[in-house]
């Protein structure tokens, strides 16, 4: 909770120098004085990592380090052929830092075109800087959708409030007047005003919460724990593996050189090095992908969050419609005159002009005549905004629903004549504002005044963006349910919104209607589509609602009636045209502000989940055989059939080359929670099959009483057709280029068996035709079964997908 009678960093203060400070604020040899100070809001912010940190990050991990010592040992023992898992392993760490940095540069260029900006008053003039220059004692003036950048005093204000949420969590905005304070982090909901900075750079009250738009941000995803928890029980499985095998190795071969390299090929299987780096290599490709589209991957792991949504809640104003406006129509009801001069004079004197405002403008110029004595600028939650004028009245400009709910009535016109007019107008997406008059003044606690009579009913037009409804039918077609909220009347948003084809639009809600309770908002929110007169808590809130009946929401907008909502949906997504809060809260950003740009993004997030789970099915498959296989081999006490370099090869053929390829395959498939679990029901199996496989190869060679270095093809060649088998089962369908990649891996192999230089190269021996044929037939054997193997568990998920689905529907 914000102490805002008398903030500690505020209360006994000097006086700001200069008694004309209001007017002129600081003049550039009092700025000059601070920065040689160091007064000044410059911070250490990690909003992308620096090329040491991704260097670093990408060489020294634990699994670079084991493999690397490995690869020393077998070059000291004068086997480089067998030390070739290194050369992969620089040239891996080699594209992961090439990738991370150009994803970084691309990054760092667009934020500098989306950086907020601050204005402050210098010698009189008011200035735009970078929230980096503004130092000590600067006044510093902002407006509706204004991010607060530094902490300081209210020395003037125009109907200023601020909304304080994002620090305190309340989100009723708070009025201020001069002497109040200001806090980093918190944002202008309406009116303007100017303040004096008192706290600058680290000494600013919650400086984090003011900088949230972080490009680089290690944020929780499924696939960063998926993929940390299977490196952890990796980890924890290798050590007794290692030491039960190296210790096996050891006993059974004669030669300790022999013996040592054996053990290096069984813990160079063991590591899945390549999931960690297509981890990484994947969210940096995905960010410069959609940083061409013209959108900013403030934080990465949010490329993830893009395949799992599968509710979309749309602001129908800069959305749905291009946020211009222009009147359309107005009806008077009393004296025409006084009416457009006082349409003029408060589009001239109302402080932070929207766009309603300056339809208004432009349509009824302000002639200069009439005199302000007070104002309440609109705000989101009012609905209406008011200007009292000397010798005019107090004159009212709002959503006709609650100016009449107000008791606005007057002679000739009844309020239902009226709403039956307003009715009418909406209904035809219509923007309808109703001006009234009061012989009442203005309150301090900005209430409407009494005793409004009806003067005019103005209607305003909104351009449909072109690309709306192929993006809306795109989000249908994929499942992904459509939310339109908006603060207009219900009817006006219902018509733009059928005319982009939004499910349910012909019944639209009242959101003052909406019941408080959670339980019973959150029903309503899943069953309908539209909503009008949503103020921005209940935005916040009806996303909410939708998270807590399992929804990953994806909330988009540009006002600063949106920020909430943004800050609250599991994927911010914010127009770069927009206001800097949205902007500051969003986890991305459309620089463009193109509503047609959603589909790509979406389709990119299920890319990459699609792809890393296929990938990574494929890694820890090898990780699960190779273990097994050591120990069944150990316990058997025979030497380790497969040298380094033989595991390099298949890993290589099955595994690294095909999973660079496949983790950038285009995919629409909509994420589902449970990663980790399906890839280990997956992984297990088949890791298990092919250890069958490759033993009994070996088992049968042995029988066969042929040389070390035909057991040793005879493993290859079984385990490379197993391994192609999984890989063709994670490619399909098979006709089609990934059907094609497990073709041209399974001829590159047979190229490496063909080739007596690369034969001699990998230390392989053709087998005689009856091994040949008994190896190709118990390779033939173990696919059949984890072709049944694989079938059988995606019954079993679709029986549990359909059981988890059954489970909540009951219970909704």
């Amino acid at each position: 909770m914000l102490d805002r009678d008398t903030p500690a960093h505020i209360s006994n203060l000097p006086e700001p120098p200069g008694s004309d400070y209001p007017r002129f604020g600081l003049r550039e040899d009092q700025v000059r004085e601070r920065v040689e100070k160091g007064l000044i809001n410059r911070v250490k912010e990690a909003t992308s990592r620096p090329l040491s940190h991704i260097i670093r990050a990408n060489v020294f991990n634990r699994f670079n380090a084991l493999l690397g010592a490995l690869a020393v040992i077998v070059l000291l023992l004068d086997s480089p052929r067998d030390a070739l898992f290194g050369l992969v392993l620089v040239f891996n760490t080699l594209i992961g830092i090439i990738q991370e940095w150009r994803a970084k540069r691309t990054l760092d260029r667009l934020y500098i075109l989306t950086a907020p900006r601050a204005r402050v008053v210098r010698e009189g003039e008011t200035r735009e800087v970078s929230p980096e220059e503004i130092v000590l004692d600067d006044l510093v003036e902002v407006g509706p959708g204004d991010q607060i950048p530094v902490d300081g005093v209210v020395v003037s204000s125009q109907g200023l409030e601020v909304d304080e949420s994002l620090l305190t969590g309340e989100s009723v905005p708070v009025p201020k007047e001069p002497g109040d304070g200001v806090w980093s982090g918190s944002f202008v909901s309406s009116g303007q005003g100017r303040f004096r900075a008192t706290a600058v750079g680290e000494e600013a009250y919650a400086r984090k919460l003011a900088s949230q738009a972080k490009r680089f941000s290690l944020v929780s995803s499924d696939l960063r724990k998926a993929t940390d928890t299977i490196l952890r029980y990796i980890t924890w499985i290798m050590i007794p593996v290692a030491l039960v095998f190296v210790t096996g190795q050891l006993l059974t071969h004669v030669s300790l050189r022999e013996a040592v390299i054996a053990s290096v090929a069984g813990l160079v299987g063991m590591v899945p090095e390549g999931l960690v780096l297509l981890t990484s290599i994947v969210f940096a490709v995905s960010a410069v992908a959609l940083a061409r589209r013209n959108v900013l991957v403030q934080e990465l792991p949010a490329v993830e969050g893009l395949a799992r949504v599968d509710v979309v809640c749309l602001d129908k104003t800069g959305t749905l419609t291009d946020g211009d406006l222009r009147l359309d129509e107005a009806r008077f009801l009393a004296d025409r005159k006084d009416a457009e001069e006082a349409l003029g004079s408060m589009a001239g004197a109302l402080p932070g002009r929207n766009a309603t405002l300056s339809a208004v403008a432009e349509a009824f110029p302000d002639e200069g005549g009439w005199d302000a004595a007070g104002m309440v600028p609109f705000s989101s939650a009012r609905k209406w905004s008011a200007v009292e004028f000397r010798g005019r009245g107090t004159w009212v400009l709002g959503a006709p629903e609650v100016l009449l709910e107000a008791g606005t009535a007057g002679p000739g016109v009844s309020r239902e004549e009226l709403a039956a007019e307003v009715e009418r107008l909406a209904a035809r997406g219509r923007r309808v504002l109703l001006l009234a008059q009061s012989d009442g003044h203005l309150s301090g606690d900005a209430s409407l005044p009494p005793g409004l009579r009806p003067v005019a009913l103005l209607s305003f037009g909104e351009k449909v963006r072109p690309d709306a409804q192929p993006t809306l039918d795109f989000f249908r077609e994929q499942g992904v349910g459509i939310k339109v909220i908006s603060g207009d009347n219900p009817r006006t948003v219902a018509g733009i919104a059928s005319r982009v084809g939004v499910p349910g639009a012909d019944d639209p809600v009242d959101a003052r209607s909406l019941p408080p309770e959670p339980g019973e908002m959150a029903g309503i929110v899943e069953e309908k589509s539209v909503f009008g007169r949503v103020v921005p808590d209940q935005k916040r809130d009806m996303v909410r609602a939708l998270q807590e009946r399992g929804h990953v929401v994806a909330m988009t907008g540009d006002g600063v009636n949106d920020t909430l909502a943004l800050k609250e949906a599991d994927l911010g997504i914010a127009m770069g045209t927009g206001a800097a809060s949205t902007r500051a809260v969003a986890q991305l950003v459309l620089l463009d502000g193109r509503f047609s740009t959603l589909p790509k993004v979406v389709a990119e997030g299920r890319r990459v989940m699609a792809n890393m789970e296929r990938v990574a099915n494929l890694f820890i498959t090898k990780t699960v055989y190779v273990a097994l296989l050591a120990l069944v081999i150990s316990l058997a006490r025979w030497p380790f059939p497969l040298l380094p370099r033989h595991i390099t090869v298949v890993g290589s053929l099955t595994i690294g080359i095909p999973a660079f390829i496949l983790s950038f395959t285009p995919s629409r498939r909509r994420y589902r929670p449970g990663l980790l679990r399906r890839v280990i029901l997956f992984s297990l199996p088949a890791g298990i099959i092919a250890t069958s496989a490759t033993f009994t190869a070996v088992a049968m060679a042995h029988s066969n009483l042929i040389s070390d270095g035909e057991v040793r093809t005879t493993a290859v060649i079984v385990l490379t057709c197993v391994g192609l088998a999984v890989l063709a089962h994670l490619s399909r369908p098979l006709f089609s280029w990934k059907g094609g990649l497990t073709a041209v891996m399974g001829g590159a192999f047979a190229g490496i068996l063909l080739l007596p230089w690369f034969r001699g190269f990998f230390q392989l021996y053709l087998p005689s035709i009856p091994v040949l044929l008994q190896a190709l037939g118990i390779a033939a054997i173990h696919v059949l079964l984890l072709e049944l193997s694989a079938r059988r568990l995606k019954w079993e998920g679709v029986v549990l997908s359909k059981r988890l689905d059954s489970d909540e529907a009951e219970s909704r």
